[in-house]
């Protein structure tokens, strides 16, 4: 077991049977507090998820999974040689260096947009080391062992990742969703690209306030809200 240092009201624990964002979603729905951290770390990948209490409807607290995506580019930045790109996908993949190395995902529960949910859970899924000696991997995915980042170590990348994705979630409590929005724009993967989410096609031009992604054709402009990627634990 793995003593973390978290920021105070962050507590852990560590699964040895459950996938920690399935647990932290089963914990949450049990009445754990808020705060909780459920991880498992293994040489080959990094599993975490963080529990949450909103106190805003869920259209408004999914703001919570791009400020944990741009904690956790600010924690792999502070970590990783200078050279290493990270940046985030609109549907949660993380990007280090233009291929897919994790993703950061959604849980909640109600999933009525306009409900405030009794508990809402991020979780965090990211690959340390190849699959096998050859790699394995292909151009559009990698690890971070791939990318230069074999020093980095999957404890302390989890408590970088919980300090960062909390100085965001104080920032926005304080000034609101402009400075992520703003940040996370200059992180976002696929921007002015086409893109295509159930069955609607269109450019990627942007975010509207409550981060849905703005898509652009000639039959006009549609907004899928960030609520149509919450992932059920299984």
């Amino acid at each position: 077991m793995t003593n973390l240092s978290l920021p105070p009201l962050f507590t852990s624990l560590a699964s040895t049977q459950e996938r920690p964002f399935d647990m932290a979603c089963r914990l949450a729905g049990e009445g754990c507090d808020a705060g909780l951290v459920v991880y498992a770390l293994r040489p080959d990948v990094l599993r975490a998820a963080i529990v949450f209490a909103p106190e805003v409807p869920l259209k408004e607290a999914v703001i919570m999974l791009p400020i944990c995506g741009v904690g956790f580019q600010n924690a792999l930045g502070a970590l990783a040689p200078p050279e290493v790109g990270v940046h985030l996908e609109w549907n949660g993949n993380i990007r280090v260096n233009g291929a897919v190395a994790g993703r950061v995902m959604l849980g909640a529960a109600p999933t009525s947009p306009d409900s405030v949910p009794d508990w809402l859970v991020i979780g965090l899924e990211l690959s340390l080391w190849p699959d096998d000696e050859n790699t394995g991997l292909t151009p559009d995915v990698t690890a971070l062992f791939a990318e230069g980042c074999a020093d980095v170590e999957a404890p302390a990348l989890l408590e970088a990742w919980t300090r960062h994705s909390l100085v965001w979630i104080n920032r926005w409590l304080e000034d609101g969703p402009r400075p992520i929005h703003t940040e996370w724009s200059g992180l976002a993967h696929g921007l002015k690209e086409p893109v295509t989410h159930g069955g609607i096609s269109g450019t990627f031009t942007g975010v509207d306030e409550n981060f849905g992604m703005i898509l652009q054709s000639d039959d006009g402009t549609a907004i899928i809200p960030l609520t149509d990627i919450l992932t059920e634990a299984s």
